[in-house]
């Protein structure tokens, strides 16, 4: 009888993986160095799980400044082979498992889903209360901080495969990380175990606290409340379960009004009305204008100028903000310098 394992390490998941990993890459370098020998490649990754000798690869490690400075780790292609063959297999396993209202690195649970929810929850609370205060809170440098022991005690529960879990410990441990402490930002496997960590966060508060109205984005939160003496009982409560973990909350997270609006996924909400982030805008305003003068100078494309665009649209066309977006992009006047010459 086949183990996990066995399923997980089979030749033909591991090929579902390859396919998965190059998904948006298939033209990278390493994409096609790795595709030129496929089979080859994949057979030695195969012999290499087989005889459990396989280790993580040093990852390639970026900085990235919007929307704020984190340092990434990004696991070499023949790593996100082994990450997307493990996960594709046991992430079902604990999706049932997560509650209805975490969100990211779901599939239908993202930002906008989440934006939604968030909407109809202050919608009904406004029905019921005649106040409504919120509890934002997020962790403070949360990858960095995951304890792999605490992680792999919450995965252990579900999995219950020696091998699948000695695998999976090697990648936690891998790219850095062998004193127990910390994920790799750019892993997909480091977004499955962050869901995993902080899904016992959300049962203890939802289920043993009884905080009815808490949304999770992956490591920010939400609770809403009747009261602010409520709220920061809440907040307190949130400190704690994530103290038992070894995490703690970011100093900015605090107990406002939902009257003020609630800053959470990329947006301002209201019961009646959604708007988008004042920095978030200001960011694209900059963007289009050094794209501006970069197409002046001859080193941006009108594909470059275009696909900016789309990308303010995508993120606009979720909330209120016809007049600013139709703002922004009347600003846009696109001339080739050496035209006016």
């Amino acid at each position: 009888m086949s183990t996990l394992y066995d399923r997980v390490i089979d030749f033909d998941n591991l090929l579902a993986g390859y396919h998965e990993a190059r998904k948006g890459k298939r033209y990278r370098p390493e994409v096609v160095r790795y595709a030129a020998n496929l089979e080859e490649n994949l057979i030695n990754l195969h012999n290499h799980l087989v005889w459990r000798t396989w280790q993580p690869s040093p990852a390639r490690e970026f900085t990235i400044l919007e929307p704020k400075m984190r340092m990434i780790q990004a696991p070499p292609f023949e790593d996100r082979i082994v990450h997307h063959a493990l996960v594709d297999l046991v992430e079902p396993m604990f999706e049932r498992r997560f509650i209805h209202h975490s969100y990211a690195c779901r599939k239908g649970r993202g930002t906008h889903a989440a934006i939604q929810a968030l909407q109809r929850m202050l919608r009904q609370c406004r029905r019921k209360w005649s106040s409504v205060y919120v509890v934002q809170a997020d962790v403070r440098q949360f990858f960095a901080s995951v304890n792999h022991e605490t992680t792999l005690e919450s995965i252990a529960k579900v999995i219950d495969c020696p091998e699948t879990l000695a695998l999976w410990r090697r990648i936690l441990s891998g790219y850095g990380h062998e004193d127990g402490i910390g994920i790799p930002v750019g892993a997909l496997t480091s977004q499955l175990s962050a869901n995993i960590t902080l899904d016992a966060v959300d049962h203890e508060m939802t289920d043993g606290h009884g905080a009815g109205k808490y949304l999770r984005y992956m490591d920010d939160v939400i609770i809403l409340c009747p009261s602010k003496a409520e709220a920061w009982e809440r907040f307190y409560q949130l400190q704690g379960c994530l103290a038992r973990r070894g995490l703690s909350l970011n100093p900015k997270s605090q107990v406002r009004p939902a009257s003020a609006g609630v800053n959470w996924c990329g947006y301002r909400t209201w019961t009646t009305h959604i708007l988008p982030r004042k920095r978030n805008i200001k960011r694209f305003r900059n963007r289009l204008r050094r794209l501006q003068r970069q197409y002046a100078a001859g080193e941006a494309s009108l594909d470059d100028v275009r696909r900016q665009v789309y990308c303010l649209l995508a993120y606009t066309k979720h909330c209120d903000a016809w007049r600013t977006t139709n703002a922004i992009i009347q600003q846009i006047t696109l001339t080739r310098e050496h035209d006016n010459a």
